[in-house]
């Protein structure tokens, strides 16, 4: 067995667990009626850990890389482009969820609803990102 490939395996299936959280936490929460605050605040902690599993596991595989090749993967000018698309949709989004969980009980109902469909733009984005990152790296 080559361990590499398990250590991927593994960091790849939190990613893509993530991935689904993302995407799937922003949407439910957009079709949540407005006054449906508790079940969004839960949301928001689901989203935000989830953009955190994405960032940790996306330095994981980097660092897989590193630890068996001795390098970092080369990637083509186009996946690096999507990379930085991906950590810009997580640090904006890992940013946004966090003022959502402590913030968003003393913000209108608009500007709540507004932070959700960023985060599902957000997501939306990353998961388009990651399928060029996977196949020009």
């Amino acid at each position: 067995m080559q361990w590499e490939n398990l250590y991927y395996a593994l960091t790849q299936f939190i990613h893509n667990f993530g991935a689904v959280a993302i995407v799937a936490g922003a949407f439910a929460a957009l079709k949540l009626p407005a006054e449906s605050l508790e079940i969004k605040h839960k949301l928001a902690w689901l989203v935000l850990i989830a953009w955190c599993a994405q960032a940790g596991s996306g330095l994981i595989f980097g660092g897989i890389s590193l630890y068996f090749y001795g390098e970092t993967p080369d990637l083509h000018a186009t996946a690096l482009v999507a990379l930085i698309i991906k950590m810009i949709c997580a640090a904006s989004s890992i940013i946004l969820s966090l003022l959502y969980v402590l913030k968003a009980s003393s913000w209108t109902a608009r500007g709540r609803h507004k932070v959700w469909h960023s985060l599902a733009g957000f997501g939306g984005i990353a998961l388009t990102a990651a399928a060029f990152l996977r196949w020009f790296s």
